[in-house]
């Protein structure tokens, strides 16, 4: 018999399967009845002039083009509906929760001394995984040439990606971390203002001794009722799973995955080998049980590849990090602060897309310059955490840095969704090794409190 946690899983996992199922038929529907302009139309308007013909020929190609890919977005967004449903449901949880475990853990922690060591330890690991990821992405682009082999044929010049650079000063940066009103950054889910808020809010209420403690027992209380919430909104998780799935193969179809096959076997083979070669070896280093650490996870991690959000997974891996034998203090904030400062999969993008989109179009990017991104990506990469398509508004930004046309985005973004999936997995993944490494670094056993 499946236990609940694994009868879960299994009706994710089923839910995925009829939604590529549906999503592929309706798909296949929409493009065989979708009405086409009739070559014999054209040729009447064009009264036998060859040169005439053909230009309408190739307008009403695209207009027929448009059309089909209007109607199918139509469609899918009566499938979206569900999955918005659920990560909204999602969001609705996260500032409260982040908020109350974060000042219990810092309260546990107690003083500012002990936060600084928890703190510098977290800064200097995501920073090395970070560089990991990023070279990764690089070393991976570079051997594969996925840009010249594919061969794609490029947007025009004047086409819009609809994603605008957003180049990362210091003074949005630090408007970015520093909350200006903890009762705004709450209501639009900015996680690292509200980690900054309950650093100063954790400590004050531990250093008050006694009267702090009456509001130290609220957020503790707060904690457990919010954990509470997010079991009842995981029983949503197979819907907005189904929705999400359904709405992408009805709007990319399962076509486009032999088109673009190379592209992702390349990616998602760096994402396997950051997984399992990395990950693991830093793991295997600190004598963490990386296969039992990804047991606990695996629930969190299919829901993050399968919504392609690693928002929906937060709460659930707060969770499940407590059950694997990681103290409250250090999950509260080592995680929080993860979500801002170490995306895995998403940083690993940044680097593998720009060069990918150079190789689409013979710029050939010297070692040197490569370096230069990365370096640069290093810094620009934190705090985009709320930032809408945020991988791709940094790759912008780098694609405008280093002359490479940014039109170039249009050849990720027929699949950059189902590279999302893999990317928001990642992320997950790399967000519980970060805690599991610093509870580490701290001394602690990581003995299991619950079995699987």
């Amino acid at each position: 018999m499946f236990s609940k946690k694994n009868r879960l899983i299994t009706i994710i996992v089923i839910s995925m399967i009829i939604g590529i199922a549906l999503g592929y038929g309706i798909n296949k529907s929409i493009t065989n009845n979708a009405p086409k302009i009739e070559q014999t139309y054209i040729q009447k308007i064009s009264k036998g002039n060859a040169e005439i013909e053909k230009q309408l020929t190739v307008a009403c190609a695209k207009i027929d083009k448009d059309n089909l890919k209007q109607a199918k977005k139509k469609v899918a967004s009566n499938f979206s509906i569900l999955s918005d449903i659920f990560l909204r449901l999602i969001k609705m949880i996260i500032a409260p929760l982040v908020l109350a475990v974060l000042v219990m853990g810092v309260a546990k922690v107690g003083d500012f001394k002990a936060v600084g060591r928890i703190g510098g330890k977290t800064i200097v690991y995501f920073t090395f995984a970070t560089l990991l990821a990023l070279s990764l992405g690089l070393v991976i682009v570079n051997l594969f040439e996925p840009g010249k082999v594919m061969a794609l044929d490029l947007p025009p010049a004047t086409a819009d990606a609809g994603v605008k650079a957003n180049a990362q000063t210091a003074s949005n940066f630090v408007a970015h971390i520093v909350p200006d009103s903890i009762i705004r950054v709450m209501a639009e889910n900015e996680i690292l203002p509200i980690v900054i808020f309950a650093l100063f809010f954790g400590i004050a209420a531990a250093s008050i001794g006694e009267q702090g403690k009456p509001m130290i027992k609220a957020m503790d209380s707060l904690s457990h009722i919010m954990f509470k919430v997010t079991n009842f909104v995981m029983s949503f998780a197979p819907i907005g799973v189904f929705g999400a799935i359904t709405a992408v193969v009805i709007q990319q179809g399962l076509d486009v995955l032999s088109g673009y096959a190379y592209l992702m076997a390349c990616f998602f083979g760096g994402l396997l080998f950051f997984v399992f070669g990395i990950l693991f070896t830093i793991c295997l280093v600190l004598r963490i049980n990386f296969f039992s650490l990804l047991s606990y996870v695996k629930e969190p991690i299919l829901l993050a590849f399968s919504t392609a959000s690693s928002e929906s997974a937060m709460p659930k891996t707060i969770e499940q990090l407590e059950k694997f034998g990681i103290s409250n203090r250090i999950v509260s904030f080592v995680l929080p602060l993860g979500y801002s400062f170490n995306l895995d999969g998403s940083i690993m993008y940044m680097t593998f897309a720009t060069v990918f989109i150079a190789q689409a179009y013979g710029i050939d990017m010297t070692m040197g310059d490569q370096i230069q991104m990365m370096l640069i990506l290093l810094i620009t990469s934190k705090g985009m955490a709320g930032v809408p398509r945020a991988s791709l508004v940094v790759i912008a930004g780098m694609l405008s840095m280093f002359h490479i046309p940014g039109e170039g985005l249009l050849l990720l973004l027929a699949v950059d969704q189902i590279l999302d999936m893999g990317r928001s997995a990642t992320n997950v993944v790399g967000n519980a090794v970060a805690s599991a490494v610093v509870a580490k670094w701290e001394g602690e056993k990581l003995t299991p409190r619950t079995k699987i």
